[in-house]
């Protein structure tokens, strides 16, 4: 018995199908999305997120795999953020993520 195999690309904002649609990731308040979308639909997300993206920071380069096993800061990095930031009048915890606005304001301050 033969068996073919038909792969149908889905535009996932229009539902048309598309040999050009591709998979997009974004993330917003640290969740990452990924949707498939053909070339129009692709540049109408840009234009959307457009504005939003010009007066924004960039923070880095999103990560590919969690299985890096690396950190993306060193831990003395944030040590020091910690130290800094205490001393100049922030509340900031002994562990976990530093929040970005006093990661800025660190830098700002180098």
């Amino acid at each position: 018995m033969a068996q073919k195999i038909v792969t149908i690309y889905t535009d996932d904002l229009t539902g048309e199908e598309s040999a050009e649609a591709a998979t997009h990731t974004f993330s917003l308040d640290g969740v990452t999305y990924e949707i498939d979308l053909g070339p129009d639909s692709y540049e109408q997300m840009l234009q959307a997120f457009g504005p939003f993206m010009h007066k924004a920071r960039k923070t880095g380069m999103a990560r590919r795999s969690a299985s890096r096993g690396t950190s993306a800061r060193p831990a003395e990095d944030t040590a020091a953020i910690r130290a800094w930031a205490k001393e100049n009048g922030y509340s900031v915890n002994e562990r976990g993520r530093v929040p970005a606005e006093i990661r800025e304001a660190y830098a700002n301050a180098k």
